[in-house]
């Protein structure tokens, strides 16, 4: 059975913990700085088991000993973007506690693979390679998935048909420099620029560029949750059943894309030995244009860093 922790118990580790118990994906660790607080959610998980029928346990502690053997770990932990506040806010706060996690998982899963979602994603996934030092192919930020989910969502929104037939893709760093690809989306095969005239499609990539500010502004006193750890969940499956799958992923690049030494948003392949390729599309120059854009906004979180 496959170990699988999730560092934060949060509305986005909590919904992670129970999509990956629900689907049997290995035994769970939860673990939150909250005393209390994980084990209550892990103790109400473990008793919906006999009515959804699932067998695996479901640990909440506060004690990162607990997450021990691990073969993948998610962090979570991290406050959550406030209304009017920007990803790029949160960094100060946010690498501290990045920061402790991975000192915690290089000490008690050294053999584990991480997968980063608290904000902002592709610096804190840099953060997190420098501080456990694994190979870059065991470290990945989850930005691609949830963000090619919500364009997918958007299209089947605006023509009426079943998000089950749009395959959408987003590269780029995960904020207001993502790179929605109409011309990679399609519908049962077809791309969207057959479907929709260009007017729409720009209204629809710019929804999804502010697609997390949009719930963030509804909630008013939270951010997504049940996107992003459906998301989450679908890297973690690709990884502990070895599937192989293609999404587009925050991994390190080593020039793909004309750049090096920075997370960004790319197809990969998923197995489980993590990122076990880096797909390389043939943009056009406006896209490539607006994926470079992505990456040096990037760079500058990066260069704001002290670690």
């Amino acid at each position: 059975m496959k170990k699988i922790t999730v560092v934060g118990a949060g509305f986005v580790g909590a919904t992670t913990v129970q999509r990956i118990a629900e689907k049997e994906l290995g035994d769970v660790v939860m673990t939150d700085i909250i005393e209390g607080m994980p084990q209550g959610k892990a103790l109400d998980l473990m008793e919906s088991a006999p009515i959804e029928g699932f067998t695996v346990e479901v640990l909440g502690t506060n004690d990162y000993k607990d997450i021990e053997g691990s073969d993948v770990v998610v962090i979570t932990a991290g406050i959550a973007r406030k209304p009017g506040m920007t990803r790029d806010d949160l960094v100060k706060i946010n690498s501290n506690i990045v920061s402790e996690v991975c000192e915690n998982i290089k000490k008690y899963a050294p053999e584990s693979i991480v997968i980063v979602v608290t904000n902002p994603l592709d610096i804190m996934t840099y953060i997190a390679l420098k501080k456990t030092g694994f190979h870059p192919s065991r470290v990945m930020g989850m930005s691609g998935v949830l963000d090619s989910a919500r364009f997918a969502t958007f299209v089947a929104m605006e023509l009426g048909c079943s998000p089950k037939d749009v395959d959408a893709m987003v590269l780029g760093g995960h904020g207001d420099t993502m790179v929605p690809l109409p011309r990679h989306t399609t519908v049962s095969g077809v791309p969207i620029t057959e479907l929709m005239d260009e007017a729409t499609i720009d209204m629809l990539v710019e929804r999804t560029v502010n697609g997390g500010a949009e719930i963030v502004e509804l909630l008013k006193t939270g951010s997504a949750f049940y996107a992003p750890s459906a998301a989450i969940t679908a890297m973690v499956e690709s990884i502990v059943r070895d599937q192989h799958r293609i999404v587009p992923a925050a991994v390190y690049l080593h020039g793909q894309y004309g750049h090096d030494g920075i997370y960004l948003g790319v197809p990969v392949k998923l197995g489980k030995q993590g990122v076990e390729a880096i797909l390389e599309l043939d943009l056009t120059e406006s896209e490539q244009a607006m994926l470079d854009r992505s990456a040096e906004a990037v760079k500058i979180g990066i260069s704001t860093l002290t670690i």
